[in-house]
């Protein structure tokens, strides 16, 4: 597969994008049309975008320059300046396939702004809304950042160490997977308005994207039995070597008697809770005293070469300064040339038949105000129509989180997705994180799983007989999209590669999700999340500046996946304009580094790391988790400006210290140390839900930092209807996560079916679809082709 920007297509096309946005979710969203072919107009207040003058490490951005970070997330876009409510601001906004508007109602009405209105004007009109909560529920109008959403969804409520505090993810990520999401619901939607149906208003919740970055925890207590869950970190994880951290990574028990046999530990092989990572944090200190002399006297290098000899996730850590030089990225050309002068890594897909648009320059504030587009509206009413991706089918044989992440995605917008598993094999994830040891069918309780695959069909199939592999090519045949992530060569050896798969049904969309790619340096190496966390510099972030860095804990899974299934409808949407089916390739790590690029970016540009800053966030943003009165209660709190700096200080009576020297925020970050140790003595005397609810009310962004299982309690996810009961044959009853979007035009719910048990639609699927008989069937379990138990038991 040719690597580099050529004259292939790009997979969309004429697909006319305003985007309105002053964060990095809308600009992100605007980042990835533009890669697969869109054109998107930028509309911007007259001072331009606040993102122009921004540098993650507080580096000076020079006067009348776009600062890098901009450049990455805006080239090739255009620029306009338009005044709110004109009908200059009106007629682009008609003119658009698709408007991105990253703003609250409040926000929108202010710029005159209805998408309602929009969507009523013209029945084709796609408007996709970012907001921190969502424009319904009752903290619509809420302030918040990235970081206390983050404590909201209770992703810091079960990392870090007891003795310490919660720990946030570093880098913003949740920014990018609610751009990915919103430009992944723009694709969605467009496909059906192509075929001649009705635009959409998508209402993205930024607390609901990032609420599914955590494991659906509340399903894990549920399911197993357990309390709610309380901060720990994994062991073994980020520890030190003879040179520096290693990265390691052990998700099933296996990976951990084979991790214990390589350190040369035989003796903790002899513990059997230690096989399941929830129980290891118990012996931590029994684990770390063992292993711990073993990695000391080697060099991260010769750890992580062992441990691909073990076929373990193991790897070494990376940050700004040595992420491009890596034998990944330089071996593989991720990272390419940006006009403004730096390098970025590329999109994180690549395809057989389409290229994505090389890096345009970066166009100035208001560059376009001169020119504009022409409204296209349709003289016939649309058609009504169901979920988006209704009759498109979808062949899913990924596993554990991140591609089942993306079949979960494209089910919930209607798309009929098979899952095929094995019994033989079936998916790690319905077990590795714990089981029931009370239940016959203990495989149906794994809670990843169950959050993952609801709307799916279950299907076993054993590919590695002649029988099975014929009926998946019957399956793949009548597809449009086959999926698939297990490690490059899997494939190979069934005989079921792209190209087997495209002789059957030239249409067809091959998505492949390998960690490392499908060729280059790292094709057999293991990985799972954290490893690329590792690798692409998010862990590296992560973590008190004293401490190790610490791993953000498998939410890149969910970002990967999101960003597949984007690839996916960008793909499809080529296939059914041109009758071209194609292998598209998601290396895992390449969406991570597309989400830490700022990173690399400020180095170059800079000479400056990022480095691990706990909680404190930005230089010019006054934030951290503080310790509240009660029993480990904690308060997420960012103050981003002078008007929230003000608010705050009023509510703690002014005291003596808030003086006029930090009323500005140069003031504030010259003293940010002083500031923040008077904070914690300050939150340390105050009520956790009282001060988050004063704070509220004052405008200041503020969130109790809460257990990942009991945001089933939250009133703002509870209303929008995020979580959505099912009832499993099995397990009964439970709350699901559901798609980041207020429900679709005229339904009050997203899924319709449960996670699927194993082989459930063995006989449905099959007779369905392959035209089996009963004797046929019966034949096919007796010889263990398919059926609805894992060998053995």
């Amino acid at each position: 597969m040719r690597r580099e920007p050529d004259s292939r297509p790009t997979p969309l096309q004429e697909l006319r994008v305003v985007e309105i946005s002053d964060r990095i979710a809308g600009a992100y969203c605007g980042k990835l049309l533009v890669d697969a072919g869109a054109q998107v107009r930028k509309l911007e207040p007259s001072q331009g975008d606040s993102l122009r003058r921004y540098s993650a490490t507080g580096s000076p951005v020079p006067d009348g320059s776009p600062s890098p970070f901009y450049s990455y997330l805006n080239a090739g876009k255009q620029s306009a300046t338009l005044g709110a409510g004109s009908e200059r601001l009106a007629a682009e906004l008609a003119a658009a396939d698709v408007v991105v508007l990253a703003a609250g109602p409040s926000q929108a009405a202010a710029l005159g702004i209805d998408p309602r209105r929009l969507v009523a004007d013209s029945a084709r009109a796609i408007v996709v809304t970012i907001s921190d909560f969502g424009w319904t529920g009752p903290y619509a109008d809420r302030a918040a950042s990235e970081f206390t959403l983050q404590a909201w969804s209770g992703s810091p409520g079960f990392r870090g160490d007891p003795a310490g505090p919660p720990i946030a993810i570093g880098g913003d990520l949740g920014e990018y997977m609610g751009g990915v999401y919103a430009a992944f619901g723009a694709l969605a939607v467009r496909r059906r308005v192509e075929r001649g149906g009705p635009g959409e208003h998508l209402d993205l919740s930024m607390l609901e994207s990032i609420t599914a970055m955590q494991s659906s925890e509340w399903l894990h207590s549920a399911l197993l039995r357990v309390p709610p869950i309380r901060r720990t970190l994994e062991v073994p994880s980020i520890e030190p070597a003879k040179d520096g951290y290693v990265g390691i990574t052990m998700v099933t028990g296996q990976q951990w008697l084979d991790f214990v046999a390589m350190v040369e530990c035989p003796q903790l092989e002899e513990i059997e809770q230690l096989r399941f990572q929830i129980g290891r944090w118990q012996y931590r200190d029994l684990i770390r005293e063992q292993i711990r002399p073993w990695l000391a006297e080697r060099t991260v290098e010769e750890i992580v070469e062992l441990g691909q000899l073990f076929r373990l996730p193991i790897a070494a850590l990376g940050n700004g300064s040595t992420i491009r030089d890596t034998e990944y990225a330089t071996e593989r050309g991720v990272f390419v040339r940006n006009p403004a002068g730096f390098h970025q890594p590329r999109p994180p897909w690549l395809m057989s038949a389409c290229a994505p648009a090389p890096p345009g320059a970066t166009a100035t504030a208001g560059a376009d105000d001169k020119s504009s587009w022409t409204a296209t509206e349709s003289t016939s009413a649309p058609v009504p129509q169901g979920l988006p991706l209704a009759g498109v089918r979808i062949v899913d044989l990924t596993a554990f989180w991140a591609g089942p992440a993306a079949t979960h995605l494209l089910a919930a917008f209607g798309a009929d997705v098979v899952k095929v598993e094995s019994i033989q094999r079936p998916d790690g994830i319905r077990y590795s994180g714990g089981m029931r040891t009370d239940v016959d069918d203990w495989w149906e309780y794994g809670w990843v799983f169950h959050a993952m695959n609801t709307n799916k069909r279950s299907v076993t199939l054993d590919l590695g007989s002649e029988e099975g592999r014929r009926l998946f090519t019957e399956l793949a045949a009548g597809a449009d999209v086959v999926i698939e992530n297990f490690s490059p060569r899997v494939m190979d050896q069934f005989g079921l590669a792209a190209d087997v798969l495209l002789k059957v049904n030239p249409r067809l969309v091959v998505a492949r999700m390998p960690a490392f790619g499908l060729d280059g340096p790292w094709r057999e190496r293991v990985g799972f999340a954290p490893t690329m966390e590792q690798i692409a510099g998010l862990a590296w972030v992560t973590g008190l500046a004293e401490s190790p860095p610490v791993t953000p804990r498998g939410a890149c899974d969910p970002l990967a996946g999101v960003h597949a299934a984007f690839a996916v409808l960008a793909a499809l949407s080529f296939a059914e304009r041109t009758g071209t089916g194609q292998l598209v390739e998601l290396p895992m790590l390449e969406t991570v580094l597309n989400a830490t690029a700022v990173q690399a970016i400020e180095s170059e540009v800079f000479g400056k790391t990022l480095g691990r800053r706990g909680n404190r966030g930005h230089p010019d943003v006054s934030q951290n988790i503080y310790r509240c009165a009660g029993e480990d209660d904690w308060i997420a709190v960012t103050v981003r400006d002078d008007r929230q700096w003000d608010a705050l200080a009023e509510l703690m009576g002014r005291p003596d210290w808030c003086d006029d020297a930090i009323a500005g925020a140069a003031g504030r970050r010259e003293r940010a140390d002083d500031i923040d140790r008077r904070l914690a003595a300050w939150f340390a005397g105050q009520a956790l839900d009282a001060t988050v609810e004063r704070l509220a009310a004052a405008g200041i962004p503020a969130a109790p930092v809460v257990s990942p299982t009991l945001v089933t309690e939250n009133p703002q996810l509870r209303e929008r209807g995020f979580f959505e009961p099912l009832r499993h044959a099995s397990t009964g009853t439970n709350l699901y996560p559901s798609p980041p979007f207020a429900a679709l035009a005229g339904r009050d719910r997203w899924l319709s079916r449960p996670p699927p048990r194993l082989g459930e639609h063995n006989a449905e699927v099959l007779v369905e679809r392959c035209g089996l008989t009963a004797e046929e069937l019966a034949d096919l379990a007796a010889s263990e082709v398919i059926g609805t138990r894992p060998k053995g038991l």
